[in-house]
């Protein structure tokens, strides 16, 4: 008996985490064909991942809008409802740089809130994939919050709010590794103000929400997707328990 399910019969949390799934082991085998190293590495993968993520994604939802990081901005999606908004590689540096915190995004926006969505972690043992119709509840907090920064240029904000807390500065690459380790227990507070675009946090505030965690922007506002601009300078992913003292450090900051 053939069990193989048709991607269009799947649920959108379905796809999302079997697009991502095949993107990440794509990606690997990318890198380890031993080709390409550097930047001409992170263009290969981004190029190639995005092909397959694109042509599967107008296949199983044809009538669905589309935003990628990797391809032209078609402002048909406007119109739409439903976009998927995929990132084929977040962390390009980290994968040039045979690291292991960088991650794939399939986010589907609904409406303008992130809604459904998965983070592959390729790099990672076990090849993680962190979805929306799988979770798993929060692990104990540290006694003092972690919070994740850029490995080269940690926020000001972050920075801050961390002093104000007793917390501790955890330098990660990308903006899906850095949510998902919140997901996964790894840290607290991931406070970002350096500027992103909607294919860097929509898939991962996706996942963060349907795990229990609290998303927004830094001034408390919520997180709108699918704009014309789809540049967003900021973002809170964090536990719950700490959202309004992060928010109300925040604030002081002017």
């Amino acid at each position: 008996m053939n069990d193989v399910i048709n991607p269009a019969d799947m649920t959108d949390a379905e796809l999302a985490a079997h697009l991502a799934q095949i993107a990440g082991q794509i990606l690997l085998d990318v890198r380890s064909a031993g080709v390409f190293e550097g930047k001409a590495l992170g263009a290969a993968g981004d190029a190639t991942a995005n092909e397959f993520l694109c042509h599967a994604l107008r296949s199983a939802r044809p009538d669905d809008g589309l935003l990628s990081e990797e391809e032209k901005d078609n402002a048909a999606r406007l119109s739409s409802s439903r976009v998927w908004i995929v990132d084929p590689v977040d962390g390009t540096r980290e994968y040039g740089e045979m690291r292991g915190d960088w991650a794939v995004h399939v986010g589907l926006a609904i409406d303008g809130t992130a809604s459904f969505g998965a983070v592959a972690l390729p790099g990672l043992d076990g090849a993680i994939v962190v979805r929306t119709d799988v979770t798993t509840a929060l692990p104990e907090p540290a006694a003092a919050p972690r919070f994740l920064v850029s490995r080269s240029r940690p926020a000001k904000e972050a920075v801050a709010v961390c002093d104000a807390l007793g917390g501790e500065l955890v330098p990660m690459g990308s903006a899906g590794a850095k949510a998902m380790a919140v997901v996964r227990g790894e840290a607290e507070i991931y406070l970002h103000s350096g500027g992103q675009y909607e294919w860097d946090s929509c898939a991962p505030v996706a996942v963060a929400l349907a795990h229990g965690l609290h998303c927004s922007r830094i001034d408390g506002s919520p997180i709108r997707y699918n704009r014309e601009d789809p540049y967003l300078p900021d973002l809170l992913i964090c536990r719950p328990e700490y959202a309004q003292r992060v928010l109300k450090e925040v604030a002081t900051l002017g």
